[in-house]
């Protein structure tokens, strides 16, 4: 039977037989299923640098508690969440890539279903 290419993005290759990722190939007779989960971002830092400008600002310090707040701000803005793909096989569950693109995660996601459909 041919190999069928389900995905082939970057240095991620999904296939009727074989999912490749950069450190391992996984088998897709292994696989039983497949999902995607989602890690927050810590946000302690940022909430933390957020209550010392506070602070700042009740001491009377003005300029170090707006530096502060701003830069919490952005800490908290910047953060973006950790999207991953996780397998189920015989062994257990594992997590297989990680990204913070949630739309490449859930095509990968995608594409390791379509293969799971169509091995039968």
């Amino acid at each position: 039977m041919e190999e069928k290419t389900f995905l082939s993005l970057d240095d991620v290759r999904v296939t009727s037989a074989r999912f490749i990722v950069p450190s391992q190939t996984f088998a897709m007779a292994g696989i039983t299923s497949v999902k995607n989960s989602v890690e927050p971002p810590k946000r302690a830092y940022p909430i933390w640098c957020g209550i010392f400008g506070i602070v700042a600002l009740i001491a009377d310090v003005y300029l170090l508690g707006v530096l502060l707040l701003a830069l919490a701000a952005v800490w908290w803005i910047g953060q973006k969440a950790q999207h991953h793909v996780v397998l189920a096989t015989a062994g257990g569950e594992m997590t297989a890539l990680s990204s913070k693109d949630k739309s490449y995660i859930a095509s990968v996601v995608k594409a390791l279903n379509d293969s799971i459909v169509a091995r039968g």
